[in-house]
């Protein structure tokens, strides 16, 4: 249920977005209320909470009240149900990192069910068959974009990522058919990532968007569409960074599909640069030291 209300935030209005937070933080105490209650507590109307309720995907809200009490249901059987709420300021450190490690397989959980395969795959046959890759993000995005790039580097392909969205746009009007041009924002309305993807899709690249928003502006300029999860957000741990994990997740894919289709190739150049960098990760011989007084 966070997960839906996440990945369709930014195509509600502010009331039907109150409503579906409600459901989603609250499930069991929903799940008992009539919808004039609901509107009530939401500060809405009947109307609007009905809308809610199709928006999510259920006939109308009788439908939805029985899903609530069905993952009210779970969660109360469930021993990780603890473990789903937000991380205090208080929080003892164990306490964080079991909260951070449940949130983060529940975002590769749901990253991997929403993923579309086909889309994956024509993402993966462009970029095996590229004849340049340019990958464009920013902040947390811009790295994720980075490890993209290095994977494909190190398998022979010719991938470049840029964070500088000067650089970026600079690259973009010099791509062709037969090159790709990869855009990572969890936001999906990035400009300085959105803008380069643009001129890179006008010029007849093929273009990749990896967002967590599939509706967002970036998609307008992506000829595919990987779409990725996040968990909630907080004062603590916003958006950038805790949908860096699906994105790399999507990285992973791509990279593993790639090497996959160009195996022949991909395996000696992955071996040649594991033999060349191999004695920068081997301690320096020294004379021995003597011991402490």
């Amino acid at each position: 249920m966070r997960s839906r209300v996440r990945s369709l935030a930014a195509s509600m209005t502010p009331s039907v977005r109150a409503v579906a937070e409600a459901v989603a933080a609250d499930p069991a105490g929903c799940a008992r209320l009539t919808v004039t209650a609901l509107a009530e507590r939401t500060g809405t109307s009947e109307a609007t909470v009905v809308r809610a309720a199709r928006l999510l995907g259920y006939p109308g809200y009788r439908d939805l009240r029985l899903a609530l009490a069905a993952l009210a249901a779970r969660q109360e059987s469930d021993p990780a149900a603890a473990l789903d709420v937000g991380i205090a300021v208080d929080d003892p450190l164990a306490d964080v990192v079991a909260k951070l490690a449940h949130e983060e397989a529940r975002t590769l959980a749901d990253t991997a069910a929403g993923l579309d395969l086909a889309q994956l795959a024509a993402a993966v046959d462009a970029l095996a068959t590229a004849r340049r890759i340019d990958i464009y993000g920013v902040g947390a995005s811009g790295l994720v974009g980075q490890d993209l790039a290095q994977k494909l580097a190190r398998i022979g392909l010719i991938a470049h990522a840029h964070q500088d969205p000067h650089l970026a746009v600079t690259h973009a009007v010099l791509l062709r058919p037969g090159d790709v041009a990869v855009a990572v924002t969890h936001s999906g309305g990035t400009g300085d990532v959105i803008d380069p993807l643009r001129h890179a899709f006008g010029n007849g690249a093929t273009t990749i968007a990896v967002t967590g928003r599939p509706g967002a502006p970036v998609t307008r300029h992506a000829d595919l569409v990987l779409a990725t999860s996040a968990a909630r957000e907080s004062g603590l741990r916003p958006a950038a960074m805790s949908s860096r994990t699906s994105q790399l997740l999507v990285v992973d894919c791509l990279f593993v599909g790639v090497a996959q289709r160009t195996y022949d190739t991909a395996a000696p150049a992955l071996a040649a640069s594991y033999e060349a960098l191999a004695p920068r990760h081997r301690p320096p011989r020294t004379a021995r030291q003597e011991p402490r007084p």
